[in-house]
């Protein structure tokens, strides 16, 4: 999904992504989302992180490694801000702002997009990555449902019964509707 909260206030996005971490979460999926300037609650239903800058990636993996892969870049998160605002800041600066270096006694030089990249492939998060990605395929280890040949997720009786509970609900939530209509 690309830039799902453009034109949407905060808190519908908020409510937006929730849906789908636990759409995600219930069915086991995996969904991809683009989303500019995220609001730090929104940032924090995110399980990994995959960060771009100059159209490659940076970082790619899960949310709690970011913060220490930035560390390890030498770019260390103020108190006081945001995670998403700091990777913000640190990957669209064209000088990446000193206010953010660790060792702020050392001259700053510019740190580019190959050199976060190579440190990516230097970083724990980066190494475990690399080995998934290059580890060969094991037909034993292959999951049953890693290719699907039903168009559908669910079975028909599985969706037929969500349908009813939810019809059942609108139901009960509007009874005085429905006898009202009925005695009419």
């Amino acid at each position: 999904m690309d830039e799902i909260s453009t034109g949407l206030d905060s808190s519908t996005t908020f409510q937006i992504v929730t849906c789908l971490q636990q759409l995600a979460h219930v069915i086991g999926a995996t969904i991809l989302i683009s989303l500019l300037q995220p609001t730090p609650e929104t940032f924090d239903l995110f399980d990994d992180i995959i960060l771009m800058d100059e159209g490659k990636i940076v970082y790619n993996g899960p949310k709690s490694d970011v913060q220490e892969f930035f560390e390890y870049c030498g770019f260390k998160c103020p108190p006081r801000k945001g995670l998403a605002d700091f990777l913000l800041e640190v990957c669209t600066l064209p000088k990446r702002s000193s206010t953010i270096l660790v060792h702020r006694d050392q001259p700053h030089s510019y740190v580019s997009t190959d050199k976060f990249i190579a440190a990516f492939k230097e970083f724990h998060a980066g190494q475990r990555l690399n080995e998934e990605l290059y580890a060969p395929f094991k037909i034993t280890e292959d999951h049953k449902n890693a290719l699907s040949f039903n168009i559908y997720s669910f079975e028909k009786w599985e969706l037929f019964k969500a349908c009813l509970t939810r019809e059942w609900l609108l139901t009960k939530r509007n009874s005085f509707l429905y006898m009202f209509r009925s005695a009419q």
